[in-house]
Parts: C-alpha cells; sequence; structure tokens
C-alpha cells in the first residue's frame, strides 16, 4: 500500500500578501510578540514539518531500493526448482472460511479440480462460520466427499484466535507433510500443486508463496487502484527480497509450508491480525528459507466497495504494526546481516507513514503562511529533493511494475496514479487508528472482507447482499478533512501558490472519493433493506 504521500507545499514567493499573510503578520509582529518570537514560531512550525517529511522520504527511497533489486535480481526467477520429488509427498489443502456464503461454492469446486494423486491429498475445510453458509458448505463438502474426494469438514462452535486459530486447529488432524492454504475468495489452478511441490525437496525450504492474479481486476476503478497496489507488492517487492535473501513473508494464501517449519517456529499464534507474516519471521529467525514464484498465479477476487478495502488495508496495517512491536527487537538482536534487519524494520514499519501523514496535514496550513516571503532557491535545495524521494518513487513502483506485467498496455498505468494516490489518502484515517490501535496494544476481532463472486465480466448490483459492514463516524471524518484540505486549496489560490494546487487536490478529491462513496453505497443498501421489508410485509 502506499506510503510517503504527504507532499510538501511548493509556494511561490512572488505574490501580494493575502488577507490571511495580513492578519498573521500583525498578530506575530505586535508589541508584545516581537520579531523572535516569530522566528521561534517559524521553527517550531518548520522543524517538526520537514522532520516528518524527512522520514516519509526514508519509505520513499526505500521504494527505489525495492525498484533496483527486482531489476538486480528479476531474471534468476526464471528457473525452475532444482530438485524434484522422486516420490511425491502428503500433502493437505486447508480451506479457512468464515460466511463465505457467495464464494465457498466456487472455492470447492476449484479445489476439487486440483491435479494430484488421490491417495496423497486431503482436504481440509475450516469453517467458523455463524450463519447459513454452515449447513450449506457441510452438505456441499459431504456431495464431494460421496463422490471420492478427500475432504474433510472441520467445524469450530467459537472463533477462537480467528483464522490462525482454524488453522491451527486443523493440524491437529492434518496427514499432509506440506500444508497449502487458500482463502475463500481464491481459485486455485488445477496444477498449482504439482508445480509448487517441488521445491520442498530443498530440506531447507519452509514456505513457497506464489503471485496473485484478480478475477475482477477490472469491475471498476477501486478494483483496478487495488490490483494496481498488490502488484507493487508481489511483482517488485517479493522478487527483490526473495533475490537478495531478505526476509519476506507468506501472504496468508495461495502459498505452501512445510508443516514441520510451522511447528519449529511455534505454530500459528494470534496475538496479531496478520498471524502470516507474524509466523514468517518467526520462522526465518529459526533459519528456514522462503522462495517466491511469481511465474505461478493464483487467482483471486478483489473488494468491490470502499469500506471493504479500507476495512482490509486497516487490518494488514494494525497486524503488521504488531508484528514489528513483537519481533523487531529480536530481529535486531538476532546474528543477522545488518541489510537484513534493515530490510525487515522497513517490511513492518511502513505503515506508520499514515499518522506521520495526518501530523503533515495538521502542520501544512501554518507551514504554507509561515513560508510565503521564501523563494525559490529553498524550493530547489529542499522541497524538490523531498517531492523525488515520495511522491516519483510512488509513480516510479506502480508503474514500472503495472509495465512488466502488462507490456503491451503498460501505458495505462498513468490514467490509475491519481486515482491511486487519492486512494492512498483514502486510507489514512482508519489506517493511522489501525496502527495507534497497535502501538498501545488495542485489540479487535479479525474483521473479515466481504466478497461476493463477482468477476470484471459481472456488472452487477450487490445492494442486496449480505455481509455488508456500516462505516460508522469514518466518512464524516473523511469529509471534514476533504473541506479542511479544500480551504487549504483556496489559500493556496489566494496567495497565488499554484503549484501547490494540484498536491492539495489529491487530498481533497481523496478523502471525497472516500467519503461520497461509502454514502452513497450504504443509502443504496438501505433503500434495499426496506424494499425487502415492505415485501415481506406485503406478502403476509
Amino acid at each position: 500500500m502506499p506510503s510517503g504521500l504527504a507532499i510538501p507545499a511548493l509556494l511561490l514567493s512572488n505574490g501580494a500578501p493575502s488577507t490571511v499573510n495580513r492578519l498573521w503578520d500583525s498578530w506575530f509582529n505586535n508589541p508584545f510578540a516581537g520579531i523572535h518570537h516569530l522566528v521561534f514560531f517559524d521553527y517550531a512550525i518548520l522543524i517538526p514539518y520537514f522532520a516528518v517529511l524527512g522520514v516519509l522520504s526514508c519509505y520513499g527511497l526505500h521504494r527505489y531500493e525495492m525498484i533496483r533489486g527486482y531489476w538486480k535480481h528479476r531474471k534468476q526467477f526464471s528457473e525452475g526448482p532444482a530438485k524434484r520429488f522422486e516420490k511425491l509427498p502428503r500433502v493437505t489443502i486447508q480451506l479457512p472460511i468464515y460466511n463465505e456464503r457467495y464464494v465457498v461454492e466456487r472455492l470447492l469446486e476449484e479445489t476439487a479440480k486440483v491435479d494430484y494423486p488421490r491417495e496423497l491429498l486431503e482436504i481440509q475445510v475450516l469453517d467458523d462460520s455463524t450463519d447459513e453458509t454452515h449447513a450449506f458448505t457441510e452438505r456441499l463438502v459431504g456431495e464431494y466427499r460421496a463422490a471420492g474426494l478427500p475432504i474433510e469438514y472441520i467445524h469450530r462452535t467459537n472463533r477462537a484466535g480467528f483464522k490462525a486459530g482454524a488453522l491451527q486447529n486443523g493440524l491437529k488432524t492434518a496427514s499432509g507433510e506440506i500444508i497449502a492454504i487458500f482463502d475463500a475468495d481464491f481459485v486455485p489452478p488445477p496444477d498449482f500443486l504439482r508445480r509448487t511441490v517441488h521445491y520442498f525437496a530443498d530440506p531447507r525450504v519452509g514456505m513457497v508463496q506464489t503471485r496473485w492474479a484478480y478475477l475482477n481486476r477490472h469491475y471498476n476503478v477501486l478494483t483496478e487502484v487495488q490490483a494496481m497496489l498488490l502488484d507493487g507488492h508481489f511483482v517488485l517487492e517479493h522478487v527483490a527480497r526473495c533475490g537478495a535473501g531478505l526476509f519476506f513473508n507468506f501472504n496468508g494464501t495461495a502459498g505452501m509450508l512445510r508443516r514441520s517449519m510451522i511447528e519449529d517456529a511455534g505454530g500459528w499464534q494470534h496475538d496479531t491480525l496478520t498471524e502470516d507474516s507474524d509466523l514468517s519471521y518467526r520462522a526465518q529467525l529459526k533459519g528456514w528459507k522462503f522462495v517466491y514464484v511469481p511465474s505461478i498465479e493464483c487467482p483471486s477476487e478483489l473488494p468491490v466497495e470502499t469500506y471493504g478495502f479500507q476495512v482490509q488495508q486497516s487490518r494488514w496495517a494494525k497486524g503488521l504494526t504488531q508484528v514489528a512491536i513483537k519481533l523487531l527487537p529480536r530481529i535486531l538482536r538476532a546474528d543477522l546481516p545488518w541489510r537484513v534487519k534493515l530490510e525487515a524494520f522497513f517490511h513492518l514499519t511502513p505503515n506508520i507513514s499514515y499518522p506521520l501523514m495526518i501530523a503533515v496535514s495538521a502542520l501544512m496550513l501554518p507551514v504554507m503562511i509561515v513560508r510565503f516571503y521564501m523563494g525559490w532557491f529553498q524550493m530547489l535545495l529542499i522541497d524538490v529533493p523531498l517531492i523525488a524521494a515520495s511522491f516519483w518513487s510512488i509513480s516510479a513502483f506502480y508503474v514500472i511494475a503495472h509495465r512488466e506485467l502488462f507490456p503491451k498496455s503498460w501505458k495505462r498505468a498513468f490514467l490509475f496514479l491519481p486515482a491511486l494516490m487519492a486512494a492512498g489518502v483514502a486510507l489514512t484515517i482508519i489506517n493511522t487508528r489501525a496502527v495507534i490501535e497497535a502501538l498501545i496494544g488495542h485489540q479487535t476481532a479479525f474483521a473479515r472482507t466481504p466478497k461476493y463472486a463477482i468477476d470484471s465480466a459481472q456488472k452487477v448490483q450487490i445492494k442486496n447482499i449480505k455481509y455488508r459492514r456500516r462505516s460508522g463516524w469514518l466518512p464524516y471524518a473523511e469529509l471534514i478533512a476533504g473541506t479542511f484540505f479544500l480551504t487549504m486549496t483556496v489559500y493556496a489560490i489566494e496567495s497565488f501558490n499554484y503549484l501547490a494546487i494540484p498536491f492539495l487536490l489529491l487530498f481533497v478529491g481523496g478523502y471525497y472519493w472516500a467519503a461520497a462513496t461509502t454514502l452513497w453505497e450504504e443509502y443504496q443498501g438501505k433503500l434495499a433493506f426496506e424494499r425487502a421489508r415492505e415485501a415481506e410485509r406485503a406478502e403476509a
């Protein structure tokens, strides 16, 4: 996900002071304040502002390092496994689900097509559902088992440990040496196991992660943007980290793990919301080797609603921050090369950029006023390098990832860059809350992301579908934030600071887009609910 999106205001110095400037100067140049107080105030505003931007720029520079690492190591991923099994190992496929009524049928249908010797295969459906998904899935599993598929249905009466608890519970009866995991919204290809299992012929390999693809990438602008954000992770970051021998993570699905590795690392633990990253770092600290195979794609479904996307991203942000708090001290004390430790730090802490962006947002208006009389030389010396480290790095990162996947149509990525930036802005409030909750140790339940078995060709209405979550106060906070940045845009126009306007409008658009789409989706859902109740009354 994008971080470090805050851009320093580029201000011109050849315009006449606005009314706001004159009032500001009058207040600070009164007999009680004096010029020294004005200078002190300038530094009190500018020092924290540029300090925060400096931190954000470090994460921007890290993206350039990921791009460099990708270019350096990408060719080595064209090779297959160095060894192959003479006799295939036994594999258990685990399918953790929770209230997935609309996608579970597709999941079971596609999993049943997996090409692997039936005598060496076991499928576990780990169902924590509390709605009609439970009975529906149990019936489907019974039908597949009667048809000869080696499938088992495991239903828990509580959600202790959430997904991590379900996976750990499944391990108690799992018979496979290798465990493959697919979330409910994924569609495993028939040849998935045969193409990945041979990497485990190397006894040092503990995990094999494949690349995510997207069934509904072109469904709407939101899914296009999400796909680009995830492509940056799966196309560039995983290749750069794995190729350089750095730590990287299992993504919770579309991958395979050695059972002995899970047990050696301490099993699935549920004290963070990203149990996959937690296990990954614990296992690599134990010396296990992780392998990334970008040539194998596993299709999945992206959230099609704004709030669903925000909830998913906030869960990842909080979980990764929890893992950083839990494991970074152990990583930094470990006998590891400094570059491994440094990369682990950048990998686990990028979401700190969201509260930092809130801080920059709060400081931006006084900074614009204070810097009104500052000239071009200072902008060239300070602002341009910060923009190159933050804004340009985001653009380069996601455009290059898109070009690697779609070499014939990669230029269309530029069309979605403004929406991508706006989506990053739309995550600042909810992700800031998530990060703060992680930092203060506030525990929350695992919030699932609703999926509806929608692909890019299905322009269907989802207003009558269950599982939509209520956004509460969030869209109203986003409206307030958007209005704040709109006010700053007006001030930029008044003070002839035209170069600041495009960046300010990204914040205006991002906040208003998130708030408006969320409120509209919930309004449509409310209308559908009322129509359904009226229809029930009419039938009665």
